[in-house]
């Protein structure tokens, strides 16, 4: 048994020295080093942008790396331990050192997905903006159904999410909504729900209870507070401020605190109205804004562009990426890698991963 283990351990070592050559630890620990000598040299302590930014890259390196470092170490302690476990074959610890395996096997392979996350914005949080498309009030509750998914996914993950933006339906639903959610590598993980999305079932609005289909547009952009090679002149920008209202109705927070930012040459705009103040309204619709500039910069096609730009309503037939189908089946089909579960509910439940890792495999 133990010398199956050591076979295991030997694989699990090749692995890891593998995946820390690819996360390039040398020089996240001189970077490390850096950014902490930065901070020792600082003579007043302030909340500037740059200490932000820093404070952040800073926390994600340091966990990167403290995760690494555990995870070899436990490594090097189950192949010490089946080593003298050969010497001792009368107390053989094989079921347990295998158990230990099976969980070390585990936390390489969470550690390996970020191979898949090496986009030049994937460690950023990431701003989802989901629109009702096609299907009336049906899409307007289906964008409520998809945003509820959405805060199940950032639960299960860990992720923060605040509202920056809500237009609720006349009806029911939402006609848009914008999310920002926060955490270790939130764009990475969520950018391939871009696109389309449509929904197959009984609807409860129509009075026969006839099937109908709906649809909502998911936009996820990087949020960012700093773009290399992206400068945002005042003179291209236009601020405007509008009053904003709060969940608790008309009469309740309605200050002159929104903030709407459109960015003149590329018609781009960004809002936010959830904030305490307008300068907080401003900052976050500001870090909106500078990542759908990235993406509008990268993008290769017009399409993409007008999407961005909002200027491209294709949310309806032929366009969707995934469907979920509640009836006359349940089914939910990724069409851009071909996979489906039969088990709709737990996918509208927040279980996104598989989907998500099979569309980052495909692109790899």
């Amino acid at each position: 048994m133990s010398l199956n283990i050591i076979e295991r351990v030997k694989e699990l070592e090749i692995r890891l020295n593998d995946l820390g050559l690819f996360l390039n630890l040398p020089v996240k620990q001189v970077r490390i080093k850096e950014i902490e000598a930065w901070f020792g040299a600082q003579e007043i302590y302030s909340h500037s942008e740059e200490v932000i930014i820093l404070q952040k890259e800073l926390a994600r390196l340091q966990k990167e790396l403290a995760e690494f470092e555990l995870l070899n170490q436990e490594v090097k302690t189950i192949r010490e331990v089946a080593e003298e476990d050969n010497l001792l074959p009368e107390v053989s610890l094989g079921s347990e050192l295998e158990k230990q395996l099976d969980k070390v096997m585990e936390k390489l392979e969470q550690l390996e997905f970020k191979k898949l996350l090496a986009g030049p914005y994937d460690a950023a949080n990431a701003i989802v903006t989901i629109f009702a498309g096609a299907g009336g009030v049906d899409a307007q509750d289906w964008t409520e159904m998809l945003t509820r998914m959405y805060l199940r996914f950032a639960e299960q993950m860990g992720f923060a999410v605040s509202v920056l933006n809500e237009s609720r339906g006349t009806e029911a639903g939402i006609k848009s909504i914008t999310l920002e959610v926060s955490g270790d590598y939130a764009y990475g993980y969520l950018k391939e729900e871009h696109g389309v999305h449509r929904l197959v079932r009984l609807s409860p609005y129509d009075a026969d209870h006839a099937r109908h289909t709906s649809f909502a547009m998911v936009e996820v952009v990087p949020a960012l507070e700093k773009v290399d090679n992206l400068e945002i002149k005042d003179d291209d920008l236009r601020v405007d401020v509008f009053r904003s209202s709060g969940h608790g109705g008309q009469s309740v927070n309605t200050t002159d605190s929104a903030v709407r930012l459109t960015h003149l040459p590329t018609g781009i705009t960004t809002q936010c109205q959830n904030e305490r103040s307008q300068k907080q309204n401003k900052e976050k619709a500001l870090s909106y804004l500078k990542g759908k500039l990235a993406k509008y910069y990268a993008a290769k096609q017009e399409e993409e562009r007008q999407i961005l730009r909002g200027e491209l309503t294709s949310a309806s037939w032929g366009n969707q990426i995934r469907s979920y189908v509640l009836h006359p089946y349940q089914m939910v089909k990724d069409h851009r890698t071909e996979l489906e579960t039969k088990e709709p509910q737990k996918v509208l439940d927040g279980e996104l991963l598989p989907f998500i890792e099979a569309s980052l495999r495909k692109i790899k």
